[in-house]
């Protein structure tokens, strides 16, 4: 009976794991034949919007071409985009503007959050209010900028010399015009890279900070060894994010200085819409094949750098 009773056991043990192994596959079938339909408009809009555009890109760099004729000309676009005299100058300013926007929105991104995070009074107001400039259209944002920063009559000026203090030309002076611009998109921007940090800060357990208070752990030493390295995924987000947005940076640039004065705030993606204007289609679509290039070269490396440390702490 003993016997009897364990061979029993044995194989209602044996029918339970193969049903259970049958429902796991047919959970995984249905699993899988879902998401492949849920894909698909998704793919759609991908080919649509971007795949076939930018290899039309691709296409029409190798040409001359206008809405009613199109001339293939091989290489020649690219030779002329790189003999244009202010593209080593829209190269140095698109790094340094891309560089500066986003090392400034990941600092004070990372500040405003360990802020916005505490126990402060009024939080959920200051957060909107952070956010708010993101909401605002770049062209908005650009004219407002303009306005406020007009060197005689800008309120931002006005108040400056209240104090006794003359105000800078913040668009027209070619030695600042560029920072000033990087300045205005650092506003606009910030809201997004703390919003990034808030999600990043409030997923770290709090008994990791109540252990390290324990410990005796100064505020210092907890941000140092608990948020900074459980926030990197968070960072690495935040940098990818603006170091793209940065060096693709056009509309805030055109709606308060147009590249000037001179070219001194002249970027990539200003010298590329000044050829547009001057009717060389061809040649604005190989600088816009160039830069998308240039992007693409630059964030590969980036990104993996940024995966490989995150996934290292």
């Amino acid at each position: 009976m003993v016997t009897f009773a364990a061979s029993e056991v044995r194989a209602r043990r044996a029918r339970a794991r193969t049903s259970r192994q049958d429902k796991a596959r047919a959970a995984g079938a249905q699993r899988h034949a879902y998401p492949m339909w849920f894909y698909l408009p998704a793919g759609v809009l991908y080919l649509v919007f971007f795949a076939i555009p930018t290899f039309a890109s691709f296409y029409f760099s190798l040409t001359r071409w206008t809405l009613f004729e199109t001339e293939f000309i091989g290489l020649e676009n690219y030779i002329r985009f790189f003999q244009e005299p202010r593209l080593f100058q829209g190269f140095i300013n698109t790094f340094i503007y891309g560089i500066t926007t986003s090392g400034a929105k990941v600092v004070i991104g990372m500040a405003l959050a360990v802020l916005l995070t505490s126990q402060i009074t009024a939080r959920g107001y200051l957060r909107s209010v952070v956010f708010f400039p993101v909401l605002v259209s770049t062209i908005g944002v650009g004219v407002m900028a303009t306005a406020l920063l007009d060197p005689f009559d800008g309120l931002v000026n006005t108040v400056l010399a209240a104090f006794g203090v003359e105000g800078p030309h913040w668009f027209t002076n070619p030695d600042i015009a560029l920072l000033s611009v990087a300045g205005v998109d650092i506003w606009k921007g910030l809201g997004i890279a703390t919003l990034i940090y808030i999600a990043g800060l409030v997923a770290i357990p709090r008994e990791y900070y109540e252990a390290a208070q324990i410990d005796g752990a100064s505020r210092w030493q907890q941000f140092r060894r608990i948020t900074l390295p459980l926030a990197m995924p968070a960072t690495g987000t935040v940098i990818i994010l603006s170091l793209i947005d940065g060096l693709r940076s056009f509309d805030l640039i055109w709606a308060t200085t147009e590249g000037g004065p001179g070219f001194s705030s002249d970027v990539i993606a200003s010298v590329i819409y000044k050829q547009y204007q001057a009717g060389f289609y061809g040649l604005s679509t190989a600088g816009n094949v160039i830069l998308f290039l240039v992007v693409t070269a630059i964030m590969i490396p980036v990104t993996r750098l940024i995966n490989r440390q995150a996934v290292e702490r």
